[in-house]
Order: C-alpha cells, then structure tokens, then sequence
C-alpha cells in the first residue's frame, strides 16, 4: 500500500513538471522555434524529466520486485490518461480534439511520451543495475 501512495505522490511531481513544461513550450519554444520544433523538443524534455523523476524516487519507493516496476509504470499511465482525457473534456474540448493529440502530426511526441510514463519505472530501475 505505501508503494501506492509513494506512487501517486510521485506521479504528482510528474504533473507538476509536465504543466512547467507546456507553459515553457507555448510561452518560449513555439515563438523562439515553431511549434513543430517546440513539440519535438518539448515531448523530449518531458520523458527526460519523467525518467530522471524515476530514477531519483526508486530508493524512496523500496521497490523489491520488477513486477511492482511494471506496476508503477501501469498506475502512472492510467493516471495521466485520465487526467489528461478529465482537464480536457472539462475545458469543453470534443473527443476529436483530445485524441488529436495521441498522432505524431506537427510534431507530436505526446505518445512517445506516455510509453515513457509507462517504462519509466524499469527503465530507471535498469539504469540503477537493480534489474
């Protein structure tokens, strides 16, 4: 249970990031580069952030088994999906503008960057040679 709450403590983190992250995108890197450039570069800082994130947490988590890594990668993308999919449709937008971002038009890394979310765990937990 306290992986859980680590966990979602955590993920929050990640969230604060990746709302720091949009504003330095549209407030500097859209009019210093384009927005193609900006999201490419954008969605890139962000899996970095999200696998440092990782990799500084997993000594606070105490994670035993790889399993509870897929776990937590499982939880951090359900979390995100339905944050994402609930500030969108409570700001009016339709379905299709939602899922427009989840292609790779004009830039787009927004997928890349929830197979980060997902993997993040064990891919922190490989870069520490704890698996």
């Amino acid at each position: 249970m306290m992986i859980a709450v680590k966990s979602l403590m955590i993920w929050c983190g990640i969230l604060v990031l990746a709302m720091a992250n949009g504003v330095l995108r549209e407030a500097v890197l859209v009019p210093l580069l384009g927005a193609p450039a900006a999201l490419v570069l954008s969605g890139v800082l962000l899996s970095t952030l999200i696998i440092g994130v990782a990799y500084l947490s997993l000594p606070w988590l105490q994670i035993r088994r790889t399993g509870q890594l897929w776990l937590v990668g499982a939880g951090w993308l359900a979390l995100t999906l339905v944050f994402e999919f609930s500030f969108g449709l409570w700001q009016g937008k339709s379905w299709p503008e939602l899922l427009d971002a989840y292609t790779f038009e004009g830039g787009n890394l927004w997928l890349v960057v929830l197979a980060v979310t997902a993997l993040a765990p064990r891919l922190a937990a490989r870069l520490r040679g704890m698996v």
